[in-house]
């Protein structure tokens, strides 16, 4: 699964001019599944995501997580990380799992994080969303697990 982090002070997700999502501090976390992907990528992505030492202790530097500091996760599904711009200059996304099958390992991360951490929120998925975010510091970081 292929995801992008990115650490902020807010976000939220808006569908047809209503917000359907929406969080405090915390993550900010678009993600892909692949063709192959299995609950097992899953379930790694989260563990990783949850423990992710990306936000400041009181010495300023990056060593608390998302479950250190209580924050809020706002998973959102983007098939387009799995863009290929090697062929020309309009993007394949053949290495983006099948729909159904996106949305079924979508739907299971959603649900593994709501299980694990209390703060989880959600865009919708194969909706046109427009995302409203301040990225603090700005903190990006992209996270792929096989």
């Amino acid at each position: 699964m292929i995801s992008v982090i990115q650490r902020v002070s807010q976000a939220r997700v808006v569908v047809d001019g209503l917000t359907i999502g929406e969080i405090g501090a915390g993550l900010l976390v678009l993600v892909c599944a692949e063709r192959g992907d299995t609950e097992a990528q899953a379930d790694k992505l989260l563990a990783k995501i949850l423990k992710l030492r990306i936000f400041s202790d009181d010495a300023g530097k990056m060593n608390r997580s998302v479950q250190d500091m209580e924050g809020g996760l706002l998973l959102v599904s983007q098939f387009t990380l799995a863009a290929d711009t090697t062929g020309g200059n309009r993007p394949s996304f053949t290495n983006a799992a099948e729909p159904l099958e996106g949305r079924r390992l979508y739907d299971y991360l959603v649900a593994q994080a709501r299980a694990a951490h209390p703060v989880v929120q959600t865009g919708e998925f194969a909706a046109d969303m427009k995302l409203h975010l301040v990225n603090d510091g700005p903190v990006t970081i992209p996270l792929t697990v096989r």
